[in-house]
């Protein structure tokens, strides 16, 4: 027995070191999405090379392998002027990442009986802002024609009388006036109204569970001490925080008013490659193409995105069908993506407006990402 106890710590000291290097070493290298192995220090500097040539001040990435993050890095300024670096706690506008993470949100209320998909929701909450001529027609509008972009409402109305652009269920328009509609539908519901109350829900059902503790749709403490600002086009900082003519900074905008960084929100896209907090039902009518483009769709033939799904749109690819969505408030703006048969995704957060030039020369070190 003397023996056996040196031995079996010797043999616990080399199974710890053994462990230690294996973890440490998955951070070396990364699978990009058309299996290619390459180091980090290679993407570190493939980042650095694009967001010198798309002039990007700011950006938080994060790279998912098999369904884990493997990369979490942030490069840049948080203010050109300053020359501020960002760090880890750097937060960003998500703008449009509300949607997909918001979609996520429905159907946990689904789930729970909170609301039916495919039930009018006119028959929850009517809609003040409805035109004469589509007060018929808009009462077909439920949850699922919501998430799908199938509505007919223009994405932002203004504050005019809302005229439906199609009978709903029938076409394909981009909304996020419908998602706050339904937002409102949900708050109403369940008597919490569409500002702090449903943000509470929303962290109580949502991100506490995928550990992102600092996403919000509205504003608090942590961002006032860690958001970045924003650049318009000659790269000039803008703002951080709420202000006239803005978001307030106190309405769950469930379209984009989502603020996070690349490695919290990735957590989200995990759980979808995961499937993880939706019955498999869910995760079925998310990813499932719900709406498909016709050949003449704009959508389609700029980008190659054939549809949209329940919170995502998607692309089919020779590294099989990609899940994404952007976010686009100008002076921020985001992208996430995912591919489930891979296990593959990629989320950025940027605050300026170069993502998608940016995205073009990434793509020839990750593959097809967008």
């Amino acid at each position: 027995m003397k023996f056996l106890i040196p031995f079996l710590k010797i043999l616990t000291i080399t199974i710890f070191a053994l462990t230690t290097t294996a973890t440490f070493a998955q951070f070396k290298y990364i699978q990009t999405l058309d299996g290619k192995t390459i180091s980090i220090s290679s993407l570190d500097s493939a980042i650095e090379k694009a967001m010198e040539k798309s002039d990007m001040p700011g950006l938080s990435v994060a790279v998912i392998n098999e369904k884990k993050m493997v990369y979490h890095q942030v490069f840049g300024v948080a203010n050109a002027d300053s020359k501020e670096p960002l760090n880890k706690k750097s937060m960003f506008e998500g703008a449009s990442l509300s949607k997909p993470i918001f979609a996520y949100f429905v159907m946990k209320m689904v789930e729970n009986g909170t609301i039916e998909l495919d039930k009018p929701l006119h028959e929850y909450l009517p809609h003040p802002g409805i035109s004469p001529e589509s007060q018929e027609d808009y009462k077909l509008i439920t949850a699922r024609m919501v998430l799908a972009h199938q509505t007919g409402f223009p994405n932002h109305a203004y504050d005019k009388k809302i005229k439906l652009a199609f009978k709903p269920g029938t076409d394909f328009m981009y909304s996020g006036e419908a998602y706050q509609y339904l937002a409102a539908v949900i708050g109403m519901k369940l008597g919490v109204g569409f500002k702090e109350g449903l943000n509470q829900l929303f962290q109580e059902k949502v991100t506490q569970h995928l550990k992102m503790p600092h996403t919000t749709f509205v504003w608090d403490e942590y961002l006032e001490s860690n958001k970045v600002f924003g650049h318009d086009n000659e790269g000039q900082p803008t703002q951080n925080k709420p202000g006239d003519g803005r978001w307030s900074g106190k309405t769950f905008n469930s379209y984009s008013s989502i603020h996070s960084e690349a490695s919290e929100y990735s957590n989200f896209i995990i759980a979808m490659l995961e499937r993880e907090g939706l019955s498999e039902d869910s995760f079925r009518e998310m990813l499932f193409e719900e709406t498909h483009f016709r050949d003449d769709n704009p959508i389609k033939l700029e980008t190659g995105q054939t549809g949209w799904g329940l919170g995502f749109a998607q692309k089919p690819t020779q590294n099989g069908i990609i899940h994404l969505h952007t976010g686009n408030n100008h002076d921020f703006q985001s992208y996430s993506m995912f591919v489930p048969a891979k296990g593959f995704g990629l989320v950025l957060f940027t605050n300026s407006g170069k993502m998608l030039p940016f995205l073009e020369e990434i793509s020839k070190t990750l593959g097809e990402v967008f």
